[in-house]
């Protein structure tokens, strides 16, 4: 890769950024090596290790890896055979692999996976329990050597305290002895090289037999050791320095139980290096929200809503870089796109309108991707892996260029086709500029025509005339334009694509305060073909404009459509799921009660025919019993009858099909005022003798009833007659009690209301006007159901509670209808 690119393109400012998220000197010295690969297989599993980074982090988050800034030091000085590691050095370096190990185990039990780079990296390392417990049983938490290091430490020190209590009892009979205390200049205990002094009055230096180490900065005081301290004094002396050695030895040891394992120690250096660069780039990804942008065989670059990260809040705050202009704003998102069979992008536009940060977007976009760094863009985007990349870019607007001469933007095409390999990204800013505007038109197309035929991928701003109508009018060639306020000429800076874009010279100098006159001058000198060509252009831009707020316009209303459409077509996925479970809930309920009453019925029926059998043996009690002679073939037409209401009843409940597939319930066609009908729900024969569209009055036994028409069916002779080919008379016993009254004290709601709903029924074939329901006080919930299910009875005129001298409250009085 080109070095005059990379420089060019700001690319060693980005490596700084991405370093500034390194948590190890290791790490960061490896950044700052970052370059782009020119392998796409390198650079495919650069990025999708970069991309297994973020989301780890993201699942788990920050990598738990630590070391010091010295950590360098530490290593160099364990690479020196016979060098012992300080206590603390040694405590570093401890927790420093205490770090490695717990970012493997981390990526082990990590969620969100599988990670393989992550688990690749760290399935090889080397565990240092041994090496660690070591260094922790041997130095303490302050950095110092333990006496328990070892047995030899340990009596040293054991011997080292015993002396200097000795020495110390030894001098403080000094201090308080009557006869030597008047000699000392002060009360204290001192140390001079290494041995342990009073502090005497300088003309008693022979009060107190001993030697002088020295002498205050005055002369007024001397440093004497007494002569009775001096064997005592020599032999801490002796025991400091074989503490000194026996603590170099256990220093030494530890540190060699780390530099044997050299070979381990590498491989751990080398695993901890790696994953902090890993997680350094997806530390930047997410500063600069970048995407893992798809690596193209197609000799493309498509980058879609490209950022310049150089400008970003978040990476400039990195940096410590202050604001362009004083002024803290996001760059403009821009597209930059070079598919086949394209492979030459002009763009022209307003001067300060963004073509030269486009241009260096593209660029470094691309290195970074080369580099296995997420780029600031939209998903989707795809980027060729190039071999060369170079750029000529210099004016007012770059960030790290002065301008250059015609000679140095010759030089620079001349160094780039001579050294270019294919595929290959060209960047060039104001191609052919700098010299007359004819010839430089002229040589800048030039310059252009040449690379695209040597394959390679050129990307070229321009004010020039020419140079934009080959854009237009060229195979294989695109032309872009940034765009501006038709209002204010302040540029918008977004590309327009299939555009020729104006410089607007003349506008942008007014907008920046030019003199007036200078501007009025400019506008008349400029020819008449050259008016009328910036008049059309403008007229252009005008359009564009218009055509773009409408397409706006028409995007919006179409995304709102779309999620509109989304949101019904889910809501009414859940209602149909909601219905179909219901009606599969009630089926089954319907099912099973179904089953359970044909199950009631042939036992009732069983019971009719062993009654009547029983009535043959004796004579039968006519006290309020009803003689009845029913036949054998009776009772089936009883039971199937049965079965069929129930059926009825059951229909009315299940889940009607689609009109489509199932025809309306209607009432019967010859169901006029007189016809004889049978009510299927109630199981009766009567007259019609009123009815509207949806009901109809029908007598009974001469009381009148109200019920829907779809529940009325036409009476034939065969139902009314019953023929059986044996006879058998039986007697069916009357309900037992009074039927005008219910006596539901005791009963659930559903038995009393099942109840009541039979008794109901014998009682408008009895003839009674009313009936009285006994529920009781209680909590008052018998006493509701009760009246609720009465009031919407057909058979039932009126409800109301009973009176004070009929029960109150715990009765409830129905009168049926006449």
């Amino acid at each position: 890769m080109h070095a005059g690119a990379l420089a060019t393109l700001e690319f060693d400012r980005i490596v700084e950024a991405v370093g500034t998220h390194a948590l190890t000197p290791l790490g960061s010295e490896a950044l700052s090596q970052l370059r782009p690969l020119t392998d796409p297989r390198a650079v495919r599993a650069a990025l999708a290790q970069t991309s297994e980074a973020v989301r780890f982090m993201a699942a788990n988050g920050p990598v738990p890896l630590e070391a010091p800034d010295d950590l360098g030091k530490i290593l160099a000085s364990l690479a020196i055979e016979a060098q012992p590691l300080d206590p603390n050095q040694l405590l570093t370096l401890v927790a420093f692999l205490g770090s490695v190990e717990r970012v493997s185990l981390a990526v082990t039990a990590a969620s969100g996976g599988p990670y393989p780079a992550l688990s690749a990296l760290v399935s090889g390392r080397a565990t240092w329990e041994r090496e660690a417990a070591d260094v922790g049983k041997k130095i303490d938490a302050s950095g110092e050597v333990s006496d328990d290091a070892s047995p030899r430490l340990k009596a040293i020190r054991s011997r080292l305290r015993k002396q200097r209590n000795r020495l110390r009892g030894n001098l403080e009979a000094y201090l308080r002895g009557r006869d030597t205390s008047r000699y000392l200049q002060e009360q204290v205990i001192s140390e001079r090289h290494g041995r342990f002094v009073l502090v005497v009055r300088s003309e008693h230096r022979t009060a107190i037999p001993g030697i002088v180490h020295g002498s205050s900065s005055s002369g007024a005081s001397l440093f004497l050791e007494p002569l009775s301290t001096v064997d005592i004094n020599n032999e801490i002396v002796a025991l400091e320095e074989q503490d000194r050695d026996e603590t170099r030895r256990v220093l030494l040891t530890l540190s060699t139980g780390f530099r044997r394992r050299a070979v381990d120690l590498r491989r751990t250096l080398a695993i901890a290096t790696e994953i902090d660069v890993l997680q350094a780039k997806a530390g930047f990804a997410s500063t600069v929200g970048g995407i893992e942008p798809t690596i193209s065989d197609r000799q493309s670059l498509e980058i879609r809503e490209a950022r310049h990260p150089l400008l970003m809040r978040s990476v400039m705050g990195r940096l410590g870089t202050p604001p362009i202009d004083g002024k803290s704003i996001e760059p403009v998102p821009v597209d930059i796109l070079i598919g086949q069979p394209t492979r030459v992008l002009i763009v022209s536009g307003p001067n300060t309108g963004g073509k030269t940060v486009a241009l260096k977007t593209a660029g470094l976009l691309a290195l970074m991707a080369q580099a296995g760094l997420h780029i600031p863009a939209a998903p989707g985007s795809s980027i060729t892996v190039f071999r060369s990349i170079f750029a000529d870019i210099g004016d007012e607007q770059s960030i790290t260029q002065n301008l250059s001469t015609f000679s140095g933007h010759v030089a620079n095409i001349i160094e780039m086709d001579r050294h270019l390999s294919l595929p290959a990204l060209i960047l060039l800013d104001e191609v052919g500029a700098g010299t007359d505007p004819i010839e430089g038109g002229a040589l800048g197309r030039a310059i252009v025509e040449h690379f695209q035929n040597r394959g390679v991928h050129v990307i070229a701003t321009t004010h020039d005339e020419m140079m934009k109508a080959y854009g237009a009018s060229t195979d294989g060639v695109t032309s872009a334009a940034f765009g501006f306020d038709a209002d204010t000429f302040a540029p918008t800076y977004r590309l327009i694509y299939g555009s020729a874009g104006r410089s607007l010279a003349l506008k942008i100098s007014e907008r920046l305060g030019l003199a007036a006159h200078i501007i009025k001058a400019a506008t008349e000198l400029r020819s008449e073909r050259e008016a009328k060509l910036a008049d059309h252009l403008a007229q252009v831009d005008e359009d564009r404009e218009k055509l773009n707020a409408l397409s706006s316009i028409l995007d919006r209303r179409e995304t709102q459509l779309t999620t509109r459409s989304n949101q019904l077509d889910e809501r009414e996925a859940a209602l149909s799921r909601r219905q179909q479970a219901s009606v599969a809930e009630l089926s089954q309920s319907l099912d099973a009660q179904l089953r359970a009453a044909r199950k009631e019925i042939d036992g009732v029926v069983s019971a009719l025919r062993e009654r009547a059998a029983g009535t043959k043996q004796g004579a039968a009690a006519r006290t309020e019993r009803h003689s009845h002679t029913l036949s054998t073939g009776a009772i089936g037409e009883l039971r199937g009858a049965a079965h069929a209401e129930l059926d009825n009843v059951v229909e009315q409940f299940r889940p009607r099909t689609p009109p489509s597939e199932t025809p309306k319930a209607t009432r019967q066609p010859n169901i006029t005022l007189g016809a004889r009908v049978t009510i299927a729900t109630l199981g009766v024969e009567g007259s019609v003798r009123a009815m509207d569209d949806t009901e109809a009055e029908v007598e009974v036994h001469g009381k009148r009833v109200r019920v829907p028409l779809v529940s009325l069916g036409t009476a034939t002779s065969e139902q009314r007659t019953i023929r059986a080919r044996g006879h058998v008379a039986i007697q069916v016993e009357a309900p037992a009690g009074r039927l005008d009254e219910l006596n539901l004290i005791g009963c659930r709601v559903d038995e009393a209301l099942a109840r009541a709903g039979k008794h109901l029924d014998q009682a408008i074939l009895g003839e009674l006007h009313s009936v009285r329901f006994v529920h009781g006080h209680g909590t008052g919930r018998l006493r509701r159901a009760i009246a609720e299910f009465l009031a919407g009875h057909p058979l039932v005129a009126r409800v109301s509670p009973g009176t004070p001298d009929d029960g109150g409250s715990g009765v409830t009085i129905a009168e049926l209808k006449e």
